[in-house]
């Protein structure tokens, strides 16, 4: 214990010699309630798990400035949820997400995902979901220069992009899976590179977490319990950790 205590404070006390700046964005918000299941929706679930993970770190790393994109339940773009991490000079991004399906009863895991090509139809529809926040926005079409969230034809301009953060990305979602497994007992679904609007415009390492599946009725007891949302704060701010060090 005294060994894991002092290797968390060497490691913040390493990030205090420089400014560093963490982003915190928790998906959905007010109008958008994200997915629904049968007694939570995922704006709620997203927001307890970030002001956890950022309570985390503002408590244990003191030289780390934490921003959250609402801290509380309110609608925010996807744009402006970009916007907020480029205009503080972000050194990371990280969106937190619960998942769902068109299935009744959803499957179980945990996945971490960074903006790149759509690898499998799963990734697409993933991505799909949650981009569709967009039309909920006034002026979406001129906001977003045309990008339909349901046409796969619009995901083409993801294929020709260049992340030049994108080696650092999968290192942190790799960090965070493995916390998910080792930590909070997860399934781990692995790490995926969709097609996220949000992650297109920030111009730093990012990466869009989904907890676990919101329309299984286990996963979204866990998710909506104090031990669960401890448990997945504690994972990604565990993983936040390891990435810093090395």
């Amino acid at each position: 214990m005294k060994k894991t205590i002092l290797t968390i404070f060497v490691a913040c006390m390493t990030l205090s010699i420089h400014a560093y700046t963490l982003v915190i964005d928790a998906g959905h918000g007010g109008k958008d309630p994200g997915a629904i299941g049968s007694r939570s929706k995922e704006k709620d679930i997203n927001l307890k798990v970030a002001l956890s993970l950022g309570a985390l770190v503002e408590q244990n790393c003191k030289g780390v400035k934490v921003v959250y994109t609402r801290s509380t339940d309110k609608f925010v773009g996807l744009d402006e949820r970009a916007n907020i991490a480029n205009k503080a000079k972000a050194d990371l991004f990280i969106s937190i997400h619960t998942n769902s399906t068109a299935t009744k009863r959803g499957p179980r895991g945990t996945e971490t995902y960074t903006l790149g090509m759509h690898r499998a139809a799963e990734n697409l529809e993933v991505a799909k979901r949650e981009n569709s926040v967009i039309t909920l926005e006034s002026n979406y079409e001129q906001r977003y220069e045309g990008f339909d969230p349901n046409s796969s034809e619009s995901y083409i301009i993801f294929e020709l992009m260049q992340d030049q953060n994108m080696e650092k990305s999968v290192k942190l979602a790799q960090q965070i899976q493995g916390q998910f497994k080792s930590n909070s007992g997860r399934l781990d679904k692995g790490v995926h590179q969709a097609g996220f609007l949000v992650l297109r415009a920030t111009s730093m390492p990012s990466v869009l977490v989904e907890l676990g599946y919101i329309n299984n009725s286990a996963e979204e007891t866990f998710l909506s319990s104090k031990n669960g949302v401890a448990s997945m704060a504690r994972s990604i701010y565990n993983a936040f950790i390891a990435y810093k060090k090395k």
